[in-house]
Parts: C-alpha cells; structure tokens; sequence
C-alpha cells in the first residue's frame, strides 16, 4: 500500500499546501471525509479544509512544506512533515509580522478499502503557526468548558461592564512606532506583572489602527496621563490621523514616544503575545522608566478625577 499511496500523498499534499491546487485533494479523500484538530477537537469537511489551506496559503504565500515520512499501518498511514513560510499577510486577525515560521506536524489517516482518506486527526492547527512567530493564543476562550450537569449560561454583558464601571483605573497611553511614524492609543488595562524580573502588561483591541504596528514593533511605551492631560486622553481616544501633531513627546532608548508632562513613562520590549478574542495581551520586559512630577489621572464609569485628591480610608 505505502509504495503506491506515499507518493500520491506527498503529490497531492504539495500541489494543495504550496502550490494552491485545492482540487488535487479531491480524488484523495472519500466521500463524508472529515478532519479533526487534536489541539481544538474542531472538525472540518474537504472543504473545511480547503479554506483552511487557503488562509494559510494567502497569509505565508512562499509557504513549503516537505513530506518527512510517511509510515503505514493496519488501514492507517501516519503523515509526518514540515513546513516553513512567511507572514506577509493577516492571519487569524493578527496583522502581517514579515517573521519566518517553521512548523511541523503529524496526521493519521484513516482509509477506506480503496485507499482513499476518510478519517485524519492532526497535531497542529493554525494557532502553531502564531506561536512559532511569538502569538499565543489563551486556551478554553474560543471553547470553554461546560461542567456536567447543564449549560453554563453566558453572563450578561451589561453584568460585566457594570461590574467593570466599579474598578478605578489610571489612564494610559500606548505608544509605538510604525516607520518613523509615532502611533499610539488610550488604554486603561494596563497592570505591572513582576518587579523582579520587571514585567507589564497591556491589552489592546484589535480594531485599533495601533494594533497591526504593534505586532511589527520589538518595544512600546506606556505613559501614565497627569492630571493636566485631559485633551491627550481625548485625541488619543479619536481617530485623529496624526495624534502627535499637537503633542510634545520624545523618544525612549528604543525609539518608542514617551509623552511629555505624563506622571510616569516607560519604554518596554515585548516579549508575548497572547490572543484573547477581541483583544491581545502584551506581556513586556520594563528597559526604561521616567517619573514625572505631576499627579495621575484616575477613571472610573466614564469619568476621569485628580489622582492627587484621593482621600485615605
């Protein structure tokens, strides 16, 4: 079976992942074919995984993949293989990072009297290809687990930004650079990690016109707003084409915008990118610190306040 059904594979497999020749997948597979991800227990049809095949292959267009081995069973082929390319377009909502990846993987292929695939379990799923470019996605947010017993419901989510309204934040500004050209958010989900070693992190949604620079940039800065700083918080909440226009600012060690006049500053490197639905998680190693003179901002339930007049419980 191997010598006739291995290089049937390895052809169709590479006319299909490198070369985007979809069809050549069809005379491999039978009828009510199915593919199922051992990393998400997600399972798709032929042409489930032909679009699968495709956003990969319009994500890293030089994409090459090598059939490593291909080992015969009892009605079983076991698929071991590699494949390298580059992110030069958004992939699972993570704009374009110009990283290589190299990726391996495994399928087990259940066949039919005829020789054709009917059932294949694989060891990868597209998230392998963002945690070899340093994205990682947070596990159970897509799927989460439902005890026995019943559904778990969803909770509201007016529940949740009322709940949200009661946390008091400080505000922030989340700067980096795309070219020569400074961008930057307002963000209040910001919180120190780690004094030793010291870690930060920061979330940012992905709608953001800051976010795809981000993902290009190895530093960010993150300044604490002072009190005197009301309209940065509006221009940087806008969709101000040039929000620094009007800003004085200058440059961190690694060239990220630290806002003038800010309580405090910071230049970090990135070190993980976690992928959590709407929003990702930067976890990044602190390189560079200023402390200013003024006060913070505080905000909470849509409403900013003097961070200085904070009366002690």
């Amino acid at each position: 079976m191997q010598q006739t059904l291995e290089p049937l594979i390895t052809s169709a497999w590479l006319a299909a992942w490198d070369k985007g020749d979809l069809d050549a997948l069809d005379g491999l597979v039978a009828a009510g074919y199915t593919r199922t991800s051992k990393a998400t227990g997600a399972t798709v049809d032929l042409s489930g995984l032909k679009s699968e095949i495709a956003a990969v292959r319009e994500a890293f267009p030089d994409l090459c993949t090598t059939v490593d081995d291909v080992v015969e069973g009892e009605g079983t082929v076991a698929v071991f293989w590699t494949s390298t390319g580059t992110h030069t377009h958004e992939y699972l909502g993570v704009p374009a990072t110009g990283l290589t990846v190299q990726t391996r993987g495994s399928n087990i292929l259940v066949l039919q009297d005829d020789g054709k695939i009917l059932k294949e379990t694989v060891t990868w799923d597209g998230s392998e290809l963002l945690a070899g470019l340093g994205i990682r996605p947070l596990r159970g947010i897509a799927a989460p687990m439902v005890p026995e017993g019943g559904e778990l419901p969803e909770l509201d989510p007016d529940l949740m930004k009322a709940f949200n309204r009661q946390f008091i934040t400080g505000v922030t500004v989340v700067t980096t650079k795309e070219g020569d050209a400074p961008k930057g958010l307002a963000a209040n989900s910001y919180c120190s990690v780690s004094l030793e070693p010291p870690l930060v992190l920061v979330c940012v949604q992905k709608t953001s016109s800051t976010y795809p620079a981000l993902f290009s940039s190895s530093h960010l800065g993150i300044n604490i707003l002072g009190t005197e700083q009301l309209g940065t918080v509006t221009t940087f909440a806008s969709k101000a084409p040039d929000k620094f226009a009007e800003l004085n600012w200058h440059e961190g060690p690694k060239g990220s915008p630290l806002l003038d006049g800010s309580a405090a500053s910071l230049e970090a490197e990135i070190q993980e990118r976690f992928q959590a639905k709407t929003h990702t998680v930067f976890i990044c190693r602190v390189r560079h610190a200023e402390i200013g003179e003024t006060a913070p901002m505080a905000y909470k339930a849509g409403h900013f306040f003097d961070g200085a007049e904070l009366a002690e419980l």
